[in-house]
């Protein structure tokens, strides 16, 4: 299974960096992932609504230049379906027994994503009601993948 990474903007924290290396790391025992980062857009607190839906536009655009065809696309939104580690696991496992051998996952930028990528993702889900820096969040997505993989193994891992 390959699994992609579609994110806005890069990694500044040098502990973001470590912890999603390690991540990879992991992973590579399971399937191939890359990642994808996009530029992200310089957003004034200021900005009025229309400015915002401009900014998620570009970054939108610049995000489904990597959506392939073939890719089963999961949108991180806040409006998306919640899951635990097993249902996600189990979500896993049922897209690769079906066909569905190339999974993306994308996060959004600071304000998030564009109707455009929710328009295309073939699902959304949510991590929690709560917002997260999107560096954090994928570190969280790596970790969560990396848990689904252990579990659809039967592999142990902390709880």
């Amino acid at each position: 299974m390959k699994v992609t990474i579609l994110c806005v903007g890069k990694i500044k924290e040098d502990f973001y960096r470590k912890a999603i290396l390690e991540y990879e790391k992991r992973l590579g025992r399971y399937c191939k992932v890359d990642i994808i980062e996009v530029a992200d857009e310089k957003t004034l607190d200021s900005a009025s609504a229309a400015l915002e839906a401009q900014i998620k536009e570009k970054e939108g655009e610049r995000l489904l230049r990597h959506v392939r065809e073939g890719m089963y696309v999961v949108a991180l939104a806040i409006d998306g379906r919640q899951l635990d580690s097993v249902q996600l696991s189990e979500k896993i496992d049922r897209l690769g027994v079906s066909g569905n051998s190339h999974l993306a996952f994308v996060i959004g930028g600071s304000l998030g994503l564009s109707s455009q990528v929710l328009k295309r993702a073939d699902e959304r889900i949510s991590f929690s009601q709560l917002t997260f820096p999107h560096q954090l969040m994928r570190v969280i997505l790596l970790e969560q993948i990396y848990r689904s993989f252990r579990i659809m193994r039967h592999e142990p891992y902390h709880k």
